[in-house]
């Protein structure tokens, strides 16, 4: 409110009134005015903006009175506390990230419709569009009050319908499965993808870009998308419009190479395409990335690789000229490890195995950088090179986040072959800051009991050599157990070395002394002392790749290993062991065949006899269809008491499939094949009170269907198995339930 006249006056002097916290001094800065101003009715307007604009008054009056400005005031309460109530589905700390009215702050209601209309963006994209949010005033002494936003969330609103125009080349089923949202179904209760939000449909967008892409469809665009509520307003149907456009092969194909020491063939294996092949944009970017890592191997950094393409809509084809930059080879300079408190410098750089001199290779040190975060030591590794001016050499800074690495679990589980479990354990993946990893554990089954503990040190005399102690107690209660008839108390202390071969095969020896007590139902003699002394060595091949998005896994497995029990011990025998597994992803790594062979094989010293807590058994997870321990050789008399065998060859070929629920939740179907022989026992188990055993050497297999389900407390295995080749004595089962879970 302004009062005076219109013409200019002079001021001779201001008063301020109504003013308690801030002193009159301040409220004249504010306004900016000093005694000998001109003043008109304007000017005093002005001083009144500029006194609402400092957000510190809640009313504002000035008026020009013989010369003297008088200024009135209404302080705006101060904010004492600001709170939000009623929220669920958004965190608390996630709202006041939005909130800028801050305690002690002046209060200001055009700050407080600005934080609402925020949060409001928040619960909108979580698909909570029917959210209102009331701010309260609560006022206190002193002119302070308390703000309190007051959230009544609703429902979240659905996705009733994903429709698509314009698709001739695929179904609209096909591209639902290729977009992140999801309709709304009872059975998605653990996924936020059924409900509506503007950005995951955004994304959605660019993942059928990238799909069409894949496929050949150069000229794909999305001419709209639509969301509109139904007529209920309950839910939301999308409306997906595109333009598909036709399908492009790849045309020729050419590399120009500017490094005379990288060879073209070296360049041209990388090409991930061939002249006549569907174009597929995918495989455009990970040629060049190949490309780039082939010649960065050679130590030329930063190169760029320019494609040129040549496209004709006429043949539908679009040729590539994938144009190699020219630079020169760059070295590292000096290697700089930031940020690792704990860990010592000498750790990480083993698990880099990059040193200064080196030829700068960007795959070589993303290379390392994976090793190091493998290591689940860093909660981030960074990578900074630097170049050095006027030189061909680079800095390079590591920069680590280091993380918690001790690890507390425990798990509770049931399945058929060891009923109810229990599980208890703490690990220790970086012990002293040294990447030594220290290991207690103990489980307690309806079968079986353990504890036991290691410690494993990777750097073995300052080498790249792997070293470790274990100790275990083991107690087994398989006297009631269907077929194995004995319990067995071990325990068992052991040394291992091993060290790296090759990228793929490695080698380890072990020492290990175990000191039994055996206990065999059908046998004379009660319990009896077994002392096993053995030295063994294994060799391992590993070479799989893993899709992080299907949780699926993709290569070869295999193991191939020797051990000798004897020095004194109180059997004497040979054991090999042999165990191949081959995996392999097709249908957008959504299917997966898996294969696999063990063999294992006992080999007496002399005649002696080898106890049957040691020999092969097959049936549970080994041969389903058949109980645990529930084919080969058996006592004629006691038909559930299975002999075992001194050497067992066994396989598995299992079909993993997709079923109608979503990828998300990790659930998959399977069919499967399993077979097996069990070789005969020891001849001295031929007979039984004088009449002959059943004792064979025969195959057995078996087919079945199954359900996998990855839940978040862990991985549950229904299956259901058939024998199609057994004897009478043998024992089967059917139905097979396994279920584990860590917390």
């Amino acid at each position: 409110m302004v009062t005076g006249a219109a013409f200019a006056e002079t001021v001779r002097g201001v008063s301020v009134t109504g003013n308690q916290r801030m002193d009159s001094e301040s409220v004249r800065l504010l306004a900016n005015i000093r005694v000998g101003d001109n003043l008109d009715a304007e000017g005093v307007n002005q001083v009144v903006k500029r006194l609402q604009n400092a957000n510190l008054f809640s009313g504002v009056r000035a008026n020009l009175d013989g010369g003297v400005l008088k200024i009135a005031v209404t302080e705006a309460p101060v904010v004492n506390m600001v709170t939000v109530e009623g929220n669920d589905e958004v965190s608390t700390d996630d709202l006041k990230k939005e909130i800028r009215l801050k305690e002690r702050s002046a209060y200001d209601e055009s700050v407080i419709g600005a934080d609402v209309a925020r949060m409001l963006t928040i619960y909108q994209r979580k698909g909570f569009f029917g959210t209102r949010i009331e701010p309260q005033k609560i006022k206190l002494a002193d002119n302070r009050v308390n703000v309190v936003y007051e959230i009544a969330e609703g429902h979240p609103t659905y996705i009733k319908s994903i429709e698509f125009t314009g698709n001739e080349k695929f179904s609209a089923r096909t591209l639902r499965g290729e977009v992140m949202s999801r309709e709304h179904a009872w059975w998605r209760f653990l996924s936020q993808f059924d409900v509506y939000d503007e950005d995951r449909i955004q994304y959605d967008q660019q993942l059928l870009r990238q799909f069409y892409a894949r496929q050949g469809y150069a000229d794909f665009q999305i001419k709209s998308v639509n969301g509109v509520f139904t007529p209920d307003r309950q839910y939301y149907s999308v409306t997906f419009d595109v333009d598909e456009g036709p399908r492009y092969k790849f045309g020729a194909l050419k590399i120009e190479n500017p490094f005379p020491d990288v060879e073209m063939k070296d360049l041209e294996k990388k090409l991930d395409m061939r002249e006549g092949d569907t174009y597929n944009m995918d495989k455009v970017e990970s040629t060049i990335s190949a490309l780039r890592g082939a010649v960065a191997d050679h130590g030329y950094a930063f190169v760029n690789v320019d494609v040129v393409p040549d496209k004709n809509d006429e043949k539908r084809t679009i040729g590539l000229d994938f144009k190699i930059q020219k630079t020169n080879r760059v070295y590292i300079n000096n290697l700089s490890i930031i940020g690792n408190v704990r860990t010592f410098d000498s750790v990480i750089e083993r698990q880099m195995d990059i040193r200064a001199g080196d030829p700068f290779s960007l795959q070589t040190i993303e290379a390392a950088r994976q090793r190091m975060m493998s290591s689940k030591f860093f909660k981030s590794v960074e990578m900074v090179p630097t170049r050095v001016a006027d030189s061909n050499l680079m800095n390079l800074d590591v920069k680590v986040e280091e993380q918690p690495t001790g690890e507390l679990s425990g798990g509770i589980g049931w399945s058929n072959i060891n009923g109810f479990m229990i599980d208890a354990g703490i690990t220790e993946n970086n012990f002293m800051g040294r990447g030594q990893i220290v290991q207690l554990r103990a489980n307690w089954a309806q079968y079986s009991r353990q504890v036991m503990a290691s410690f494993t040190e990777p750097y073995v005399f300052g080498r790249d050599l792997m070293g470790g102690l274990d100790a275990s107690y083991t107690m087994y209660n398989y006297s009631s157990l269907g077929s194995f008839g004995y319990d067995r108390d071990s325990l068992t202390f052991g040394g291992r070395l091993g060290w790296k071969l090759t990228d793929n095969w490695s080698q380890t020896l072990r020492l290990s002394a175990t000191f039994d007590q055996n206990f065999d139902l059908h046998a004379p003699g009660g319990w009896e002392k077994a002392n096993l002394y053995t030295v063994g060595t294994n060799f391992r091949y590993y070479n799989l790749n893993k899709d992080f998005a299907q949780q699926t896994q993709t290569g070869v497995v295999a193991n191939f290993g020797a051990a000798y029990t004897g020095f004194g011990s109180t059997e004497t025998f040979m054991r090999y062991n042999a165990d191949v597994t081959g995996l392999y992803n097709f249908f957008d790594n959504r299917w997966q065949l898996k294969s696999s062979l063990e063999f294992g094989l006992i080999q007496p010293m002399g005649d002696q006899y080898i106890a049957r807590v040691y020999r092969y058994f097959l049936g549970g997870d080994s041969l389903r269809g058949f109980e645990l321990a529930g084919v080969g050789s058996r006592n004629w008399y006691y038909s559930t008491y299975a002999l075992g065998g001194m050497w067992k060859l066994n396989g598995s070929t299992q079909l993993n499939f997709p079923i109608f629920i979503p990828d998300e939740y990790q659930v998959k179907g399977f069919v499967f094949l399993d077979y097996g022989i069990l070789g005969r026992p020891p001849r001295q188990e031929d007979t039984f009170a004088g009449l002959p055993n059943y004792i064979d050497q025969d195959l057995r297999a078996s087919y079945g269907i199954g359900v996998y389900w990855n839940t978040p407390m862990g991985p549950m295995n229904f299956s259901w198995g058939w024998p199609i080749s057994l004897q009478h004595y043998d024992r089967e089962q059917r139905f097979l339930l396994s279920f584990a879970t860590q917390f």
